[in-house]
């Protein structure tokens, strides 16, 4: 009866020590692999990223549109969509945002360093991705103030001064800034964009094998 007892209790703590590491694995595939709401119901990071890519784009248009009003207001609330659309419903973006989608990498590679069983590797990487996922998110309020700054200027060349920061802020999104004027963009607060996020997370999961 001992001998089955014992058994039983290894045998518990083998499913409970299972369950735990699957809750790290749960939660680092949704900021990489898979996210119920995302569009194609992709990872949360490579939705940032291509949410990212499209509000740049549009910030970029939005610079060569200097001297057309009309244009550069098109172009912001281009970059709007594809970073909250919950602002702006209508435009080239995923429907998802950069914004959402940032806060969901951050929010994830959270739990998944929270959770029981999660190897030093991830705690010590889960810190870098989400603070450069945090820094995307607090950016894009930023954006969306600024894009919204365009849509409401009455003079080209009021606009054009907003939109040469627009298109600042918006290219960072994916590359980051050298915040610190050190020659070199970390991923530290200030500093880290979605490609330094993504840098950290392929050393995550160099770490744990995958």
């Amino acid at each position: 009866m001992t001998y089955v007892l014992i058994a039983a209790a290894s045998l518990a703590v083998g499913v409970s020590t299972s369950a735990q590491q699957d809750m790290v694995k749960t939660h680092i595939g949704h900021v990489t692999t898979a996210f119920q709401g995302t569009p194609t119901g992709q990872g949360l990071l490579p939705t940032a990223l291509a949410e990212a890519k499209i509000a740049a784009q549009h910030a970029a248009l939005a610079m060569k549109s200097e001297g057309n009003l009309d244009g550069m207001k098109l172009h912001a609330g281009h970059v709007i969509n594809a970073v909250d659309p919950s602002v702006e419903a209508n435009g080239p973006g995923l429907k998802y945002g950069v914004k959402r989608a940032a806060a969901g990498v951050a929010q994830h590679i959270e739990l998944a360093a929270k959770a029981e069983g999660a190897s030093k590797n991830v705690m010590t990487h889960s810190v870098h991705v989400a603070t450069s996922a945090g820094n995307v998110a607090t950016w894009a309020d930023d954006i969306v103030a600024t894009a919204q700054q365009v849509r409401s200027a009455t003079d080209a060349k009021v606009a054009a001064e907003h939109v040469a920061h627009l298109n600042m802020l918006a290219q960072q999104l994916v590359a980051g800034v050298d915040a610190n004027k050190d020659g070199q963009t970390g991923w530290q607060a200030g500093e880290g964009g979605l490609q330094q996020a993504e840098t950290h997370m392929n050393l995550l999961l160099k770490g744990e094998g995958q």
